[in-house]
């Protein structure tokens, strides 16, 4: 019953004049008003931090992009350096191949003429001996031809 007492004591205020409401409604607005203002506040601070953050975005990306820039002559050369060294290892390797075949091509051939100088060598000196002997009969007979007519006078 005492809560009953309570709810009663509340219910019984008296009703409020014109002046009081006014003023709470004074009071209400002039708080919807600090409210309003606060927030206006706090939104120009937001405006004003996005704005240096997009300037902050721009330099950025403007930085990026030089370096993009800066970067990108350099890779172009390295990489045409590049490609001709690749072209430089194929010329390489196929005149390296071309160089072997001369080379084995040149030894065999080499010793092909090596082998005819030596054959050539022995002929002449073959050639040498006949000559030589053909010489030495020849110079016989004629000794023998020469006792002949030497014989016959």
């Amino acid at each position: 019953m005492s809560n009953a007492g309570a709810t009663t004591s509340t219910k019984s205020k008296p009703p409020m004049d014109e002046n009081q409401e006014e003023e709470i409604w004074r009071k209400f607005l002039a708080r919807e008003e600090e409210i309003e203002r606060k927030k206006m506040t706090v939104k120009e601070k937001i405006q004003q931090r996005l704005g240096f953050a997009e300037e902050a975005t721009r330099s950025l990306t403007q930085t990026l992009e030089e370096l993009d820039i800066m970067g990108d002559p350099m890779r172009k050369e390295v990489g045409m350096i590049r490609k001709k060294i690749d072209m430089a290892n194929r010329e390489i390797k196929s005149l390296s191949q071309s160089c072997q075949k001369k080379e084995k091509e040149y030894k065999e051939i080499l010793e092909a003429f090596d082998e005819k100088n030596k054959e050539k060598a022995h002929l002449v000196s073959i050639l040498m001996e006949l000559l030589t002997e053909s010489e030495r009969v020849r110079v016989k007979k004629l000794e023998e031809i020469n006792k002949t007519v030497g014989s016959l006078r």
